[in-house]
């Protein structure tokens, strides 16, 4: 039969007006006084309250009780009263069966009552019909329900880089801190997705049984942030790095830069720094750590023992002094202020005031102007000219000055000549084994398909092997033409004095400074190194 209401009604009989009240079956709602008195008062029936209190919370059949003289004077149809929550999310009715032979109400009866209270949405024609066929009296039945509005979802964005600040050294395995790979460069390369912004969902209006707008809660919306060298796409929904360099979170905006600015010196709270655009250190660089950068590289204080590796240029404005440790590399020129017990290489020029027991290999020009303008000690090496005030000292000083082909070029052609009889060699082999291969096939001799594809594989070996060597040749061709032109050409200028101790090369030519030899012009002429006046 299923759980039902417990409930209450009147009755007209000989002897007077009674009340009946039906017990809860099953697991149904128990009659409350409110109920009674509520139907009471409608009725307009004086009753005895505290009896029918007491008949109430004893209940437990169905029990009648005489609550007045005479009758009912007209039948009455079946009784509901209509409630709306306060927030007009739904509409309940509870309903009283009908006296003395009136009428039930109808499924139109039950919709007009809810119209009449302002209901006009959201009518749950289902219980409204489960109703009038099964009967639920006394129970706040919902007959009709909002429509909840859809929440929505506040924007988001998905950042595609570390936006993290706190970056704090490695602990190796043998318990030591690694102060040099610290990892707090967002490196970024063009084109590359920074962010995506994920829309806000505003949700859907809902409907309340009134028919009132039922709005979603407000979200929070959100638009890309950004600054130069920064792309969007149409939708403003992603953008995307424009240049090589590194990306930062600043405030909720996106800045790139393929400039990185270290604000201080380069050391232990830096660690190593690598970078794919162009570097400034405000600072030092400290002795043991490297600074390396796909662009140029400018430090404003002094590199110590330290490695600057660029593929632009470098410029050290207050100089390196290096400890026998410290590094220069470019592929551009370098500008430093002044070279102590260092290693430079340049793939353009070296401009710098003094040098002093270093390594300066530059494949252009070598200039050591200024105030000082000297060369003392170690090995200084020009692809066109070396230029100085001051090469050597009193003290005779070893110090060798070199003009002519760039080392790298040199080093290159000695590879090649190395390298090319030996691809030549395994060329020839090759040669012999696709040969022998040949004579039996045209001989009519089957081979197994193995040792056929093995033979394919040989000959796409040996097709590759000939353009590499034939482009090998043509580049060892070109590199001793250019050696045997530069071995003839370049200069070493000293406009104040050069200092015996000095040892200057031009090509192959070689010669050794015996005395000071002021103002002058060391060229090539022939086989020997001729001083002349500048």
């Amino acid at each position: 039969m299923g759980a039902k209401s417990a409930y209450c009604g009147l009755t007209s009989k000989s002897d007077g007006l009674y009340l009946y009240l039906v017990p809860a079956v099953e697991n149904g709602k128990k009659l409350e006084f409110r109920d009674v008195d509520l139907y009471m008062n409608y009725m307009n029936v004086d009753y005895d309250k505290v009896a029918v209190n007491t008949a109430i919370g004893s209940l437990t059949e169905r029990v009648e009780m005489k609550v007045a003289e005479g009758k009912l004077k007209f039948p009455e149809d079946e009784y509901c009263v209509v409630s709306l929550s306060p927030d007009k999310l739904k509409a309940t009715c509870m309903f009283w069966p009908p006296a003395d032979g009136g009428a039930n109400l109808t499924v139109d009866d039950i919709l007009q009552k809810l119209r009449n209270c302002g209901v006009r949405f959201g009518f749950d024609m289902v219980e409204i019909q489960r109703h009038t066929l099964e009967k639920d009296y006394c129970a706040d039945l919902v007959m009709a329900a909002a429509k909840m509005p859809r929440e929505g979802k506040a924007a988001e964005i998905i950042y595609n880089f570390n936006t993290s600040t706190n970056t704090r050294p490695r602990v190796n395995e043998d318990g030591s801190v690694d102060f040099h790979n610290l990892d707090n460069i967002n490196h970024v390369s063009k084109g590359e997705l920074l962010a995506t912004l994920i829309p806000a969902d505003d949700g859907t209006n809902g409907t309340d049984v009134c028919g009132g707008i039922l709005k979603p809660q407000k979200v929070v919306h959100k638009q890309l942030k950004y600054g130069n060298k920064i792309d969007i796409n149409d939708e403003k929904t992603q953008i995307f790095s424009q240049v090589d360099g590194h990306v930062v979170l600043v405030e909720d905006r996106v800045f790139v830069s393929d400039v990185y600015e270290i604000p201080g010196d380069v050391g232990p709270s830096t660690g190593d720094v690598e970078y794919e655009g162009s570097i400034t250190v405000k600072g030092n660089v400290v002795s043991g750590y490297t600074v390396k950068a796909k662009g140029d590289i400018i430090v404003e204080g002094v590199v110590e023992g330290a490695n600057i590796i660029a593929d632009g240029q470098i410029i050290l404005k207050r100089g390196i002094q290096g400890g026998n440790k410290g590094m220069l590399q470019a592929n551009g020129n370098i500008t430093s202020k002044f070279i102590e017990s260092a290693e430079v290489n340049s793939g353009g020029y070296v401009q710098t005031e003094s040098i002093m027991h270093s390594r300066v290999i530059a494949r252009n020009d070598v200039t050591v102007a200024g105030r000082k303008g000297f060369i003392t000690g170690g090995y200084v090496h020009a692809g066109n000219c070396i230029s100085a005030k001051i090469a050597g000292n009193e003290m005779e000083t070893k110090t060798e000055l070199e003009v002519g082909s760039d080392p790298k070029l040199m080093q290159e052609c000695k590879s090649l000549e190395l390298s090319i009889p030996q691809m030549q060699k395994e060329h020839d082999k090759l040669t012999t084994i696709l040969t022998t291969f040949a004579k039996k096939i045209q001989s009519g001799e089957k081979l197994d398909e193995k040792i056929i594809n093995n033979v394919k594989q040989l000959k796409v070996q040996y097709n590759e092997l000939a353009v590499e060597i034939s482009e090998s040749k043509n580049r060892l061709e070109a590199l001793q033409e250019e050696i045997a032109t530069n071995s003839n050409t370049g200069c070493l200028k000293i406009s104040d004095v050069i200092y015996p101790g000095c040892k200057v090369s031009i090509g192959s030519a070689t010669t050794y400074i015996k005395t000071p030899t002021q103002h002058s012009r060391l060229v090539r002429d022939g086989a020997d190194v001729r001083v002349a006046a500048l």
